[in-house]
């Protein structure tokens, strides 16, 4: 296969001003010329092996980190969002978007934001026309919409709170007792929080409470021993890490106070993750059970859906895992969480694919599906998918329901058991999936709800097939 051109100018030139240096000094070191240099930040040329070995040489730079994840989903972002018929005349080519995502990633998130508060507006000029003159934040992007892009381009990995996290879970490995009393017992010494198995979250719909009054943390008895492990975790976070979490708050400038505290409560649950599973342990556990699910969720006492996050997110520059995309989907298709460290991006608006298998998890429980899955772009991974059932209650209390998806990328299909019995090498055995209908440029799809949007309908009243039109 041939190996894809590195074009990081904006990487490089980071480094070169984080040390100070003039192109001129900073290209002797990395022995190329000046000229070269330029070319190279500019995205004229690509980086050469060589020159990689020579930044992590001479300025210890971890080349793995160097790779263009960001702006892969920035580049799939803006495709999606110039897609839109809000963009009509001549559109851009792909060679266009890839220079502003690589060269000014910036101007890209702005556009993107502009496109959210378009779309938005225009949603609620047509829904709510007889309040839009009442309604102060229609242009701005929902708090859980902002949170949930700054997580994105983090690569869902927060270095500071994982770091704390792992701390922690050395320093209490050491006891005899089960997780859940250990937290609970470092609660009571540390931070004089007292935790009751009931109490204020007995209702059907409570998960944790937390009364800093009489400083009492309330779990729901009717939860998995997991699940009180991570409110448990998720409390200790808030209050040994309050500052932390408040600088990368602080830092991300969200547009509101909304948004702020939604992120709080996205960071604390960051932090309970990589407590329970923390990334030195899981990460060699990961290798040493091939990433087998059931297996990882046994050996730490979680969840299905905390191992498959965790699995998501263990991006530590210099000690990276095998990047997976994991989504959490609902029974109508919308996509309620999602990342991925792959080049696989989640549609942003409307319902995910149809020929994707987290759909019939449903029709499967507790069964982890396989999917052998080929995108428009040519991209090959392996798909797993299952469905999870969470009751609350008795017979009349509601029960949560919804599908977990989760992958890589084919090349590294190896280190997964699921991928043992697959014939990975035949075409036919990959079938064809795409991120949303809206923006899905197969023509040959059975299962397709709505046309492409950047593309003309043909429609022959003469004619009937499968899909009633046909595009250019």
């Amino acid at each position: 296969m041939r190996a894809r051109k590195l074009f990081i100018g904006r990487n490089i030139r980071r480094i070169r001003e984080e040390n100070g240096q003039t192109q001129a000094v900073f290209a002797k070191q990395l022995g190329i010329s000046t000229s070269y240099l330029n070319q190279i930040e500019n995205n004229q040329r690509h980086v050469t092996a060589p020159v990689l070995l020579a930044l992590a040489e001479n300025f210890s730079v971890d080349i793995a980190s160097l790779s263009e994840n960001d702006s892969d989903r920035l580049l799939a972002d803006m495709a999606e969002a110039i897609a839109d018929p809000l963009f009509k005349g001549q559109q851009p080519s792909a060679q266009d978007l890839k220079l502003v995502t690589q060269n000014t990633p910036s101007v890209a998130r702005a556009f993107l934001a502009m496109h959210q508060a378009l779309r938005r507006a225009g949603e609620q000029l047509a829904e709510l026309d007889d309040t839009l003159e009442r309604s102060g934040g229609l242009n701005e992007p929902t708090p859980y919409e902002e949170v949930r892009d700054f997580f994105h381009y983090l690569d869902n990995y927060i270095h500071e709170l994982d770091i704390a996290a792992e701390k922690l879970a050395e320093d209490l490995r050491g006891t005899t007792r089960n997780r859940v009393r250990t937290l609970a017992d470092h609660l009571e010494r540390n931070h004089r929080v007292r935790v009751s198995i009931g109490g204020a979250a007995t209702g059907a719909e409570a998960i944790r409470r937390y009364d800093p009054v009489s400083r009492v943390l309330s779990v729901n008895p009717k939860a998995p021993p997991s699940t009180h492990a991570f409110q448990l975790a998720h409390q200790i976070g808030l209050l040994e890490h309050a500052d932390t979490m408040t600088a990368i708050i602080d830092k991300a400038g969200f547009r509101t106070e909304d948004a702020a505290s939604v992120c709080r409560i996205g960071l604390a649950n960051y932090f309970a993750g990589s407590a329970l599973l923390p990334y030195g342990e899981f990460l060699a556990s990961s290798g040493e059970l091939r990433h087998d699910l059931e297996l990882l969720a046994d050996r730490f006492g979680a969840s299905i859906e905390q191992v498959a996050h965790r699995l998501s997110t263990l991006q530590r520059p210099g000690n990276k895992g095998i990047p997976f995309f994991f989504a959490r989907v609902d029974q109508a298709g919308n996509i309620t969480k999602r990342h991925s460290a792959t080049k696989l991006q989640f549609a942003r608006f409307g319902s995910a694919c149809p020929l994707w298998n987290v759909h019939n998890a449903f029709s499967t429980s507790a069964r982890i599906l396989r999917q052998l899955a080929e995108t428009p772009d040519g991209m090959r991974y392996l798909c797993l998918a299952t469905a999870v059932t969470k009751p609350n209650g008795g017979f009349r209390d509601p029960v949560q329901r919804y599908a977990l998806a989760f992958g890589c990328e084919i090349k590294h299909a190896g280190a997964l058991v699921y991928a043992d019995d697959l014939d990975l090498e035949s075409d036919t055995a990959f079938e064809p999936i795409g991120i949303s209908c809206r923006i899905c440029e197969r023509s040959d799809c059975h299962q397709r709800a709505v046309p492409p949007l950047k593309r003309r309908l043909s429609v022959d009243p003469n004619s009937r097939d499968t899909i009633p039109y046909s595009f250019d």
